[in-house]
């Protein structure tokens, strides 16, 4: 798992920490927003089967949502 880096009071962060900062914020939001809209669904919540037919419920969740997200 990889971490932003975080400042404090007495110690700003620096320019190159800012920029990775930034950098792992771009990668993170698309699979944030993606929780987000199957958290609207609350199809996860009723998932009492096996990781491979979970699996393949949410990458046919996924399918619709990202369409929707797209337009």
């Amino acid at each position: 798992m990889i971490t932003g880096y975080k400042a404090a009071r007495n110690r700003p962060l620096t320019c190159g920490q800012r920029l990775s900062n930034k950098a792992l914020a771009a990668v993170r939001a698309p699979v944030e927003h993606g929780f987000a809209h199957l958290k609207n669904w609350r199809a996860l919540g009723k998932v009492r089967t096996g990781p491979s037919w979970a699996t393949a419920l949410v990458r046919a969740l996924l399918v619709p949502t990202n369409r929707e997200v797209a337009r």
